[in-house]
């Protein structure tokens, strides 16, 4: 991010733009050509493929198990889409039968079906990991393109857009990508660019228009806006860094910590709330003891160890922490660090067993 700037209409920077693309499609497991990284974060990128995908008076189905399906529907909302959700309890997964339950009790008539069905796949609020597949193939059965949340997933676990057949989807820079924030990966398959092209009205976004910024990202190099030169450096070599180690790897590595963690943590007496197969291997919420000032854990893990874990949302204020292992933080070393100074901030004397346990999962790899 300190290498001198260029012109964001530089020939060299537009070449560093054609390898990031090739990077993105890469990373997503794609060959969509609408891959590029929006000028800024990951909720706008949320933002932009409903905008994009959505007008006024659409239909939309979502996916509703924490804080980002929640927020997904609000701006659904906000782009004027009449919106049917399901909800599931926060930690829980959607069943793709119950959800095909309500989709039919909401779209009762074949004549109006939702334009797209939307979930988050790494729901960050409660560290649970939902399956994609058997929801995609109710999207497209119904007509309607699949859209998926990957902020979080994106590079730490498998998402693998054609294959899971979806058709947009958006993510961070800042999680399992160890870039800063500022950058919101997207890409759109040909259906999802063919909705956007037959729209009665302009995307309600001028800066969110995938249309004109295709324009600017590909060859015509039409003018939008001045690209953020060194964030675009920072993601081309954290793409770079994570095709050197192999995304096989990278998923690999991160599951293969989150299994530390986690028995670590259950070593300590401690207990995860997310079921088993569907915990995030970046993201470990863990029950907060009951009588312990949770907040007061958190403070003193940061002020004596500079380890900064996050609290709960909504209905699980004050009930979960949520550890985060992402990226470059993905090491043995911090899972071993995070598990002496949560016993230490708890007054546990089982921190011994749950480091061996730790050690045990890592050792066995």
């Amino acid at each position: 991010m300190s290498a001198p700037l260029l012109g964001h209409l530089d020939p060299e920077f537009l070449e560093l733009m054609e390898e990031v693309k090739v990077l993105l499609r890469a990373t997503f497991r794609t060959e969509n050509r609408l891959t590029l990284p929006l000028s800024a974060t990951g909720s706008a990128g949320m933002e932009a493929v409903l905008v994009n995908l959505l007008e006024p008076g659409d239909a939309a189905f979502l996916c509703v198990n924490g804080v980002f399906g929640t927020r997904m529907a609000e701006v659904a909302r906000r782009a004027g889409a009449e919106v049917k959700t399901i909800e599931v309890p926060w930690g829980e997964v959607v069943d793709p039968e119950r959800a095909r339950s309500a989709l039919e009790s909401a779209y009762p008539d074949p004549a109006r079906q939702p334009r797209i069905l939307g979930v988050v796949h790494a729901e960050t609020s409660t560290g649970a990991r939902q399956p994609l597949e058997g929801l995609s193939a109710l999207a497209h059965e119904r007509g309607a393109l699949f859209v998926v949340d990957a902020v979080t997933s994106l590079a730490g676990c498998p998402v693998e857009v054609d294959a899971w057949g979806i058709d947009a989807c958006y993510s961070g820079t800042q999680k399992c990508l160890s870039c800063p924030p500022g950058l919101a990966p997207v890409t759109f398959s040909e259906a999802a660019i063919k909705r956007v092209r037959s729209r009665e009205h302009p995307v309600q976004s001028w800066y969110l228009d995938v249309g004109l910024l295709d324009e600017y990202w590909g060859a015509s190099r039409v003018y939008h806006h001045t690209a953020p030169i060194s964030m675009i450096y920072a993601l081309h070599e954290a793409l770079r860094i994570v095709h050197e180690e192999g995304l096989e790897a990278r998923w690999a590595r991160h599951r293969l910590h989150h299994l530390a963690l986690a028995a670590g943590l259950e070593g300590m007496g401690l207990t995860m709330p997310v079921a088993q197969e569907h915990r995030l291997p970046m993201l470990n919420s863990v029950a907060v003891p009951d009588g312990t000032d949770e907040a007061s854990v958190r403070g003193t893990l940061l002020l004596r160890h500079g380890i900064e874990i996050g609290a709960g949302l909504g209905p699980l204020k004050g009930k979960i922490w949520r550890i985060g292992l992402m990226g470059e933080s993905s090491t043995p070393a911090n899972i071993l660090l995070v598990l002496m100074a949560l016993g230490e901030a708890l007054a546990s004397r089982r921190v011994g067993a749950a480091l061996a346990a730790a050690e045990r999962e890592l050792a066995a790899a």
